[in-house]
């Protein structure tokens, strides 16, 4: 009964690359070979010591729900783990084990983000953020970047498009979908800005980890108020195993813990006791591995993007994406994303999923996939722009 429906729920959009990967999973049905290029999740899996100790749990642990905010030694290891990759030191009691960053990202919202509100955010920007906020009754404030501002906010211009409605701003760092990694000094710009504004400041640290050539700091060692995101999802390659963290104050963590009660119980107890094994030195180390095999993926794919009559302007530091301007091939991104998946069986995100500005000339491509796949769909659409062109 479509007329019962609440409005909020009609205005949330659908999340295109899903709907692209739906149809993708049909054609591959059919017997298509479809190469991957659209979701952010990398091909490699798990590590080998998380599966394992997901064998041995099953064996020895009570799948039972875990205080909502998570196993102690799970917050125990994050915490030791924020120590050692940054350097700056919290306690367990400012981590918040999630059911995935998305339950992170609408904890957050939910606290700090009145009905009514605004949260300034860069356009173009993960989709989700938008409709996170909708479902609480506020909404993103998106503000227009590109690539000479490195595709990230700055002080500037949150000063320029605060308003009253205003409660704060979300940064994303390396940020999805243009890998952009913020310089530390314009966050702490803008964290100074946020607070003297009475705001809160939240960051997207999910990609931390998988930068190339730079390193970024955690916002919370710039700001004590801010709150932070992140996942296992990425870095740790546990994508289906739906675990993240929140890190804030002590304050803050505890009043999103009493929501995470109410909307989810706990964060999913396999998972919670797998995850463990994440941090172990042979699995760090095999993360690095991947890390370095995705800086090469991005190289290859970033020239094949190029010959192909792409623009990238600024090469993107982190992450596994690239945000590529497909205006001289297409004014219609979106159309010719779907195209590209009916005729060349290429997964890509047309830039429509990310915002307004500018979303029909971008296509985002991710390279989570090997490098002899990342040639294969190369030389497909080469052969799609070639019959395009003719």
């Amino acid at each position: 009964m479509p007329n019962s429906w609440t409005r909020r729920a009609q205005e949330i959009d659908s999340f295109k690359v899903m709907d692209l990967l739906k149809r993708a999973s049909e054609l591959a049905a059919q017997g298509l070979d479809v190469v991957h290029m659209g979701a952010g999740e990398p091909d490699f899996g798990a590590a080998p010591a998380v599966v394992d100790r997901a064998r041995t749990t099953l064996d020895r642990v009570s799948l039972t729900y875990t205080a909502a905010g998570g196993i102690q030694p799970l917050r125990q290891a994050i915490a030791d783990f924020h120590r050692q990759r940054y350097g700056h030191v919290i306690t367990p009691d400012q981590v918040l084990v999630t059911a995935g960053a998305s339950a992170g990202l609408m904890l957050a919202f939910a606290l700090v983000a009145e009905q009514g509100s605004n949260f300034l955010m860069a356009d173009p920007a993960y989709p989700c953020n938008r409709q996170f906020l909708r479902l609480i009754e506020a909404r993103a404030k998106l503000v227009p970047v590109d690539h000479q501002q490195n595709y990230q906010l700055s002080a500037e211009l949150v000063e320029q498009f605060w308003d009253e409605k205003t409660s704060g701003v979300l940064i994303a760092s390396p940020a999805n979908p243009t890998g952009a990694v913020i310089d530390p000094l314009e966050l702490e710009k803008i964290a100074a800005v946020v607070k003297a504004k009475g705001g809160t400041l939240i960051v997207d640290e999910i990609y931390h980890g998988l930068t190339y050539g730079v390193e970024t700091p955690t916002a919370i060692s710039i700001d004590a108020d801010a709150i932070v995101i992140n996942s296992f999802s990425k870095y740790f390659g546990m994508t289906g195993w739906r675990l993240g963290w929140l890190v804030g104050s002590a304050k803050a963590i505890a009043e999103m813990e009493k929501m995470a009660q109410n909307l989810f119980i706990s964060a999913p107890t396999l998972s919670q006791y797998s995850a463990l094994a994440a941090f172990e030195s042979d699995a760090i180390s095999l993360f690095e591995e991947r890390r370095s095999e995705l800086m090469a993926r991005r190289d290859l794919l970033l020239e094949g993007l190029k010959q192909l009559g792409f623009k990238v302007p600024r090469t993107p530091d982190g992450a596994f994406y690239i945000y590529a301007d497909a205006s001289d091939l297409t004014d219609d991104s979106f159309s010719w994303c779907w195209s590209l998946l009916e005729e060349a069986q290429v997964v890509a995100t047309p830039g429509a999923d990310f915002g307004d500005n500018h979303a029909h000339r971008y296509v985002r491509f991710a390279y989570t996939t090997s490098q002899d796949r990342i040639r294969e769909a190369l030389e497909r659409m080469a052969r799609f722009i070639e019959r395009q062109t003719a």
